[in-house]
């Protein structure tokens, strides 16, 4: 598929598929320049049209047209923007999508997109545009075995933004996200026997060979030398050998800010001797939903090589298992900074392997630490499917990431920090439980990581609603949505230099 920017009016557009996009009216929509043009090319017929389905472009509406054969545009497909009070980039982002699965259904091999948005930045519309048709028309079909089902429509061919210029360095910035954000699907979207903490580890060798990153991969035995006994508690009951994966991106000098990301990398947790045993299970090969996202925000930070900035990006990759070898419950872990645990539930392993790693990325001297995880059914229960947790230890930190949230439209909602809830997790036989009561699960886990990190700032993401869904949602296919690389990425760039 070719995506492009043009500065074809819209009026002389010909193809299968023009999409207007349009703000909503009180009453029927009345046309206004250049779609009055348009409507003269057609004698009256758009206008015509609207009339008669009464279309007002509230948010979430579309009127789909067929024109006469002797109109050089096929169909016109028309869509509600909703309120102008009311917009946002991602209201763009997901109006595309609806384009983009529209065409496809109508089998258009040629598609223009024109919105009225003159007073916007055109490369942000470009971009928000091109991100929307992406990620839309990503199908993940790799494990079919009938070629013809691995097969997808081939519609649309070609893509076209009216109106917006010269604008190929956005729509290549959005490519180049848009690839990562595929990447973070598809890495959950696998099963457990195709994405192990060695697979994982190789992934992450190869984006750091193909772009310019270091990598440093910690084997067992290192991991032991550096006293991560929780990360590798959780670790010594699969055959699978834990992988600590730590790659480096380091921008053009002079360096202004030094940031560490952490994702969870559970590739497949059964719980443990905490077996789980009421559904879900089969789902848990998402449970690394948090390094998939640290990954695919890797390759893109490799691909757009902001200056200015060095990024750590830090797994603890694993599995959580059942065997001779398997942590008990009442068993004591030392992490590396010297905690000591009573593991009173094994089924909440994802915060002894973060406890680690937030040591070793301490030790860095980075100005922010950033972890993401699929921690917690509680943040689902609070903040649902599509909106994660955001803990932080420092305001202004809290604020950039709550903005490059609201620029990506992948939403984010601080939850707070009440130091009280910590007195639920104190052993007596230990520094610490690794869980809490029932009540306030999620603040209480986002407490537990606090422990492991002494003055640098630091925010928690709590991802697991949103990193997978189980229907169609916006410009996001059934499975994993690959959750929260954008805003990742629009948080890393904020800091970069010019």
């Amino acid at each position: 598929m070719q995506l492009q920017t043009v500065s074809t009016p819209i009026p002389d557009w010909s193809g299968d598929l023009l999409a207007i996009a349009l703000f909503q009216s009180e009453g029927t929509l009345t046309l206004t320049d250049p779609y009055t043009q348009l409507d003269q090319r057609l004698n009256g017929l758009l206008q015509e049209m609207i009339n008669d389905g009464e279309f007002e472009g509230k948010a979430g509406t579309s009127l789909l047209i067929r024109l006469l054969p002797n109109i050089p545009i096929k169909k016109l497909f028309l869509i509600g923007l909703g309120s102008r009070d009311e917009f946002t980039l991602d209201t763009l982002r997901r109006t595309a999508a609806t384009i983009a699965r529209t065409a496809r259904r109508e089998r258009a091999k040629t598609l223009a997109i024109s919105a009225p948005l003159e007073n916007m930045d055109s490369g942000e519309i470009s971009q928000a545009l091109a991100e929307g048709v992406l990620l839309a028309l990503h199908s993940d079909l790799r494990f079919k075995s009938d070629p013809e089902a691995r097969k997808l429509l081939p519609y649309p061919e070609s893509v076209s933004f009216l109106g917006l210029g010269d604008q190929s360095a956005a729509l290549a910035r959005a490519q180049q996200i848009c690839d990562g954000v595929i990447l973070a699907r598809e890495l959950v979207n696998a099963p457990a026997n195709e994405v192990t903490p060695v697979t994982l580890a190789e992934t992450a060798q190869t984006i750091a060979d193909r772009h310019g990153l270091t990598a440093k991969i910690l084997e067992r035995d290192d991991c032991a030398a550096l006293g991560m006994g929780a990360f590798l508690g959780v670790a010594q009951a699969s055959e699978m050998p834990p992988k600590f994966i730590h790659l480096t991106y380091t921008g053009a000098e002079p360096i202004q800010k030094k940031i560490a990301l952490i994702g969870k990398g559970l590739t497949f947790d059964s719980g443990g001797l905490n077996l789980k045993t009421q559904g879900g299970i089969e789902t848990m090969k998402m449970d690394m939903g948090g390094a998939a996202a640290v990954l695919g925000a890797a390759q893109v930070i490799g691909q757009l090589k902001p200056a200015g900035i060095e990024v750590h990006f830090i797994v603890a990759a694993t599995e959580n298992m059942i065997s001779g070898r398997a942590m008990h419950p009442g068993d004591i872990l030392t992490a590396s900074n010297g905690k000591t645990i009573e593991v009173n539930n094994t089924d909440a392993e994802g915060r002894l392997t973060l406890a680690d790693a937030l040591v070793y990325a301490e030790k860095l001297e980075v100005d922010a630490i950033v972890d993401l995880a699929t921690l917690t059914g509680a943040c689902i229960v609070a903040l649902g499917d599509t909106i994660a947790g955001l803990w932080s230890n420092d305001t202004d930190l809290a604020k950039a990431l709550q903005q490059a949230s609201d620029r990506s439209g992948e939403k984010l909602w601080q939850m707070p920090l009440e130091s009280k809830y910590f007195e639920g997790m104190k052993s007596q036989v230990a520094d610490m439980k690794n869980t809490g009561p029932r009540a306030a699960g999620s603040i209480t886990a986002a407490l537990f990581l606090q422990q492991f990190v002494n003055n640098t700032p630091w925010a928690h993401l709590d991802i697991a609603g949103p990193v997978w869904t189980e229907k169609e949602d916006g410009y996001n296919n059934p499975c994993g949505t690959g959750y929260p690389v954008r805003t990742l990425v629009e948080w890393l760039t904020s800091y970069a230099t010019p």
